[in-house]
């Protein structure tokens, strides 16, 4: 089984006592995002789990916690996301130099192959058009020379959760909706030959649209062939039913819980109201079973 950790919010980041207790108990629980009663208990066992994938804007407080990992005997790798884009759309990040120093560090301890750079979402608009975007990754790529193999990138998709949150930003934050032709070919080029020079590999992240004739092939963030290939493990290639028609990710479960990331993203689909997560967040117990959910907050036996 692979432990996805999380697509529904920032564990390292957020909660990262909560995924060791678990870790040395040995479950966690995991309630249905559609119906609260319905509750999984995730067998959290090394001998079960073939590998975790983090998923993080700051890896920080989950990396004192990575030699017990080891130590323990679990795999892992991290889907890192760096961008840089407006504070008025990601208000609570870290700066990007302070993300930057601590993924150079994560990689550093764990090897550039298990550190996977996010660019995503591309968000276009007329403050950050495609000069914007090509400065900023450029940037940011030079930065993350030889700590990293990957980058994965996809463009912004206007959600039902995200549409009032983007209608209220100002006229140049405007999302100009899907890129069209025009904007690929001025940027997937510009992104894949800056990639290139810092030694990294450009890959897709459940884009309808097909961006191989401009260098980028489709990737898979759940990735088999990354966990085959660097930890000499054999997983499913099986696609995982519950995303999207074109995410190409292999089967996982994912131990996370929507609307309990404080970091207030505008375009999260995984946050429906920032408030909700807020309260989530300060009512979190560490020692619970399950990271949220109704219920699910007494302390573990």
């Amino acid at each position: 089984m692979i432990i996805s950790a999380s697509r529904r919010t920032d564990i390292p980041a957020l909660y990262a006592e909560w995924f060791l207790k678990r870790i040395r108990a040995g479950f966690c629980e995991v309630a249905n995002p559609f119906d609260s009663r319905r509750v999984t208990r995730v067998d959290l066992a090394p001998e079960k789990v073939e590998a975790i994938v983090f998923w993080t804007r700051h890896a920080v407080p989950l990396m004192p916690y990575l030699k017990e990992l080891d130590e323990r005997g679990y795999r892992y790798y991290f889907l890192y996301t760096i961008l840089d884009n407006p504070r008025r759309l990601e208000p609570r990040t870290p700066v990007v130099n302070v993300a930057i120093e601590a993924f150079r560090e994560l990689a550093a301890c764990v090897g550039p192959e298990r550190v996977v750079w996010r660019y995503d979402p591309i968000l276009l608009s007329p403050s950050t058009n495609v000069p914007f975007h090509v400065e900023r990754f450029e940037r940011i790529a030079r930065s993350l020379n030889g700590r990293t193999r990957r980058c994965v990138v996809s463009f912004f998709n206007d959600y039902r959760k995200t549409e009032r949150r983007m209608r209220e930003l100002p006229a140049d934050l405007q999302p100009w909706g899907r890129p069209n032709e025009e904007s690929l070919r001025a940027l997937i080029p510009e992104m894949t030959a800056i990639a290139a020079s810092h030694g990294i590999m450009i890959q897709s992240c459940a884009e309808s649209v097909d961006l191989r004739p401009l260098g980028v092939s489709p990737g898979k963030c759940v990735d088999d062939d990354l966990i085959r290939g660097v930890f000499g493990v054999e997983v499913t290639n099986r696609k995982d039913p519950g995303q999207r028609r074109d995410c190409r990710c292999v089967v996982s479960r994912d131990i996370g819980a929507y609307d309990t990331c404080v970091m207030g993203c505008l375009y999260c689909y995984a946050t429906s109201r920032f408030d909700l997560a807020r309260r989530r967040h300060a009512a979190h117990d560490p020692n619970a079973v399950a990271l949220a959910g109704d219920g699910l907050v007494t302390p573990a036996s």
